[in-house]
């Protein structure tokens, strides 16, 4: 079986799944815009990357981003066209469908079962736009927000199914296709990322940290900014530190902006949030970007984290903090609740009450061994939901059904 995935940005979230199907023996391809990594027996085909959106007179307003979308599809379909005729055809082809790259597949290859991947479809109301207090989308944002799916509705048109990681993210789809979307999230391997009483972590300065010593309050994301609640979570730091002087947060992320705006007057969200709370430099850390083995090292040893989401997509990192054991105090949003019930398997606040979050970690530091049934029961959602086998398990089930049905 020859697989090709499509991924603007390299593997994305078919990495597992095509290290996978490659180690079977079967035959694997990847055609994208820029690669993140690579992996053994993976073919990777690079199409032209395309400028960005244009700014242009002639253009309707709000285009740039559909027209963008379009000129992306138009390569990934040369570079099919071109492995059609050169007797590389796929049997299949996988692809993410928000940037267009999966937009004119079954154009191309009109008998070659085509499955996208739908991450997440843009709204004015239910999803991030307008959940933060302050933002109330105008018309114009409204329109930007329509035409910006016009790739994801004219693939899913066109392709033979979908699949997304979680329910709450194949809820946003429009009803009329939602039975065409199966869901399966891509998995966590809980072999790696496990429970470990031993594990440490060195700094950079040679501090080694373990759990409980001091007592570790830990933050993940890509970028510190406030579509994954780190205001909030910087507020609640220094409200937990006035009241419990050896606790010690860890602030994992970089200083740009993967989702929402750059802080007024630019910068990072960092600095400027950092220049209103007066937070002792000893009981704060801020070591960037990290790698996956030290992420793991650090869910193992965290005494509580913090998992704060807008109503988006669902991040990876608390997936993995589950399975490695950690106590997810986390944002009451319908991302989070999916996987999160609140005093079951971890705890849920609400997204812009610092209060309550910094109170919820002050209990959680007052009594920890009170808390390790939740850890548990955190772990075992991640074994019964998320575990990486059954995961590829499903999505090969997937493939299977639609190579039966071509």
């Amino acid at each position: 079986m020859h697989v090709t995935f499509v991924h603007r940005r390299g593997f994305g979230q078919f990495a597992a799944l095509a290290e996978h199907l490659a180690t079977s023996g079967h035959d694997v391809s990847l055609i994208c815009e820029t690669v993140d990594r690579r992996l053994p027996s993976v073919r990777v085909i690079r199409h032209r990357v395309e400028p960005g959106p244009r700014t242009d007179g002639q253009m309707a307003r709000h285009m740039g981003i559909p027209d963008h979308h379009v000129r992306i599809g138009h390569r990934v379909a040369e570079t099919l066209d071109s492995m059609a005729r050169h007797g590389e055809r796929p049997d299949i082809v996988v692809g993410h469908i928000g940037w267009g790259s999966m937009m004119f597949v079954k154009d191309v290859l009109p008998s070659v079962p085509a499955l996208g991947y739908c991450e997440f479809f843009y709204r004015a109301e239910g999803a991030d736009v307008g959940f933060a207090p302050d933002d109330n989308p105008d018309t114009e944002t409204r329109k930007r927000l329509r035409l910006r799916n016009i790739a994801q509705l004219l693939s899913l048109e066109a392709i033979d199914g979908g699949i997304s990681p979680t329910h709450w993210q194949k809820s946003l789809y429009p009803a009329a296709v939602q039975n065409r979307i199966a869901v399966c999230h891509e998995g966590v391997d809980t072999i790696r990322f496990r429970p470990d009483l031993h594990a440490s972590l060195k700094l950079p300065d040679g501090r080694v940290l373990k759990a409980g010593d001091p007592p570790i309050i830990t933050f993940v994301s890509r970028d510190l900014e406030p579509y994954r609640g780190f205001p909030q979570a910087l507020e609640a730091a220094a409200k937990v530190i006035r009241k419990n002087a050896d606790a010690l947060f860890v602030f994992v992320g970089g200083d740009g902006v993967s989702y929402g705006t750059s802080p007024p007057g630019g910068g990072s969200w960092k600095d400027a949030l950092l220049a209103e709370h007066d937070i002792p430099a000893d009981r704060i850390l801020f070591p960037g970007a990290i790698s996956h083995d030290l992420l793991r090292k650090l869910y193992q040893i965290s005494s509580a984290h913090i998992y704060l989401t807008y109503p988006f997509v669902l991040s990876w990192s608390v997936i993995e903090a589950m399975a490695c054991g950690a106590l997810i105090v986390g944002s009451d949003t319908p991302p989070v609740r999916e996987v999160i019930r609140s005093e079951k398997n971890g705890l849920l606040v609400p997204f812009y009450d610092t209060d309550a979050l910094a109170d919820t970690l002050l209990r959680v530091l007052d009594n920890p061994k009170a808390f390790l049934p939740m850890r548990i029961a955190a772990r075992r959602t991640i074994e019964s939901r998320f575990r990486l086998i059954d995961c590829l398990s499903r999505q090969r089930s997937l493939i299977g059904a639609m190579l039966r049905a071509a």
